[in-house]
């Protein structure tokens, strides 16, 4: 399958999650082909106008030597020359790499600069970018690309792009602008929708292995809280503890953490939301520096200047809030087993098949580092101190807060692990089965993690396969986890 793109509009989630994550190459459709030829022409004719005006990269150098003006004669060669090796210091240090899913994002969102004509590049320069995705695809580094906009991870993911017959004004729409951001933030968004899903099931799993009352997911709540994001988590708790028989333990007896399950959730929800709305966002925007309008009223040739697009400033803070999210849920999960280990060990026998009852996995000791460091991921990523030169005096955090947001991801995958292991063998010992709508996820937990020790396997290695589901899962968005709405 192809993805076929002729206008910003087609620069959607669901097309980055085909091109990104499924695997499907990209054409530029005709549309685009006509609008990109018409944008160079009349570019060209601004350019030719006055070559001595200041175009930023094009009649004029880059970065701290933007006051360096090129002659009218080598403005093409100029162009030709632009970039990096990836060899010299636009380089990783050991910190690992992007996986190649993100490289691909980086691409398709890249041609959202081409395809309404604003990038100055002939259509054959978007066709060939667009071919980048057939590969072999370049590492891109995790460390060592901060710096004012995005052009050291774009030195790598451009690093075997043909140059030699760019011309004027081409080679920064390749270079300049934020489509890192934007592919971070929707590989992130992407991801971040099936995690809660997995959350909203493996909790429900654990009010059910607790016996704990469901009147704190009550509808009335939804319209007394007021708030569309925690109704929303109410609604998801309550599908999936549809059929549910009332909690049997006395509301005297329940932990807040199951009472207040609706209100964090509802938090993740609004994290969730932020996430999408960034990548929405910044996938169809054009970001190039400089950028070119066309001809408009009061600007018979159009216009090419300077802009601040290079600077995404919607991801960072998205990605923060979903790993202060993952962290508080991280926490909230460490709350739920410690409720159903301290159940089973205190309830008396005659009434341990009533309420929860043998939660006894092993795992719960390994909690208390992933709580932490789900925390200190969390911390948030603020614009770096640091000051590269004079001209590039802000840089962009994007990839540290990406950094971070993955490892309390990580952390929250082993939590949620852990919890539907315990609430799994608490719902044997009792010989319970939950709500009709988590019999599937209860079915996919035990397959890895056995309630009887039926598996040769011990608990802390069949805990990180489980672990190591629960994350395939929210990247590939498959099934396994899932419960249908």
């Amino acid at each position: 399958m192809t993805v076929v793109v002729n206008s910003r509009d087609d620069f959607t989630l669901e097309n980055y999650r085909r091109v990104a994550m499924g695997g499907e190459s990209v054409t530029i459709g005709p549309d685009a082909r006509r609008t990109m030829a018409e944008g160079r022409a009349n570019f060209l004719h601004l350019l030719e106008s006055d070559r001595t005006q200041f175009i930023y990269g094009v009649t004029s150098s880059f970065g701290p030597r933007a006051k360096l003006t090129i002659p009218p004669d080598e403005q093409r060669a100029h162009a030709r020359a632009f970039g990096f090796r990836r060899g010299n210091w636009a380089r990783g240090f050991g910190g690992g790499y992007l996986d190649e899913r993100v490289v691909r994002g980086i691409i398709f969102a890249r041609l959202a600069n081409f395809v309404a004509g604003n990038s100055k590049a002939r259509p054959v320069v978007a066709e060939r970018l667009a071919a980048l995705l057939d590969g072999p695809l370049p590492r891109v580094p995790l460390d060592g690309e901060v710096g004012a906009g995005e052009v050291l991870p774009m030195a790598h993911v451009m690093s075997g792009f043909r140059r030699d017959d760019l011309e004027e004004g081409e080679a920064n729409p390749l270079m300049n602008g934020s489509p890192v951001s934007a592919a971070l933030a929707a590989d992130t968004a992407l991801q971040a929708r099936h995690r809660l899903d997995h959350a909203e099931q493996i909790f429900a799993l654990s009010v059910e292995a607790f016996g704990a009352p469901l009147d704190a997911y009550d509808v009335v709540l939804d319209d007394l809280w007021g708030d569309e994001d925690e109704a929303s988590a109410l609604a998801a708790l309550r599908r999936c503890l549809e059929g549910a028989s009332p909690g049997g333990r006395p509301s005297a007896a329940v932990p807040a953490s199951y009472r207040v399950l609706g209100r964090v959730l509802g938090q993740a929800h609004r994290a969730v939301a932020g996430a999408e709305d960034a990548a929405r966002v910044s996938l169809r925007s054009v970001t190039d520096n400089p950028v070119y309008v066309p001809p408009g009223e009061g600007h018979p040739l159009g216009r090419a200047f300077s802009t601040g697009g290079f600077h995404n400033a919607m991801a960072y803070p998205a990605l923060n809030a979903l790993a202060a999210s993952w962290a508080d849920l991280t926490l909230l999960a460490q709350r739920h087993v410690t409720a159903l280990c301290t159940a089973a060990a205190s309830a008396p026998s005659a009434r341990a098949p009533r309420f929860a009852a043998g939660a006894a996995t092993g795992l719960e000791p390994a909690l208390s580092g992933l709580v932490e460091e789900a925390r200190a991921a969390a911390m948030p990523t603020l614009l770096p101190a640091a000051v590269n030169d004079s001209q590039d005096d802000v840089s962009l955090p994007t990839f540290s807060a990406y950094r971070r947001q993955v490892r309390a991801a990580e952390c929250l995958d082993g939590a949620l692990a852990v919890l539907a292991a315990e609430a799994s063998q608490a719902l044997f010992a009792a010989g319970r089965q939950p709500a009709p709508p988590l019999h599937d996820l209860l079915v996919a937990v035990r397959a890895i993690f056995p309630p009887d020790g039926g598996s040769p396997r011990g608990p802390g290695a069949r805990g990180s396969d489980l672990a190591a589901a629960l994350t395939r899962s929210a990247v590939t968005g498959s099934a396994a986890f899932d419960i249908s709405r």
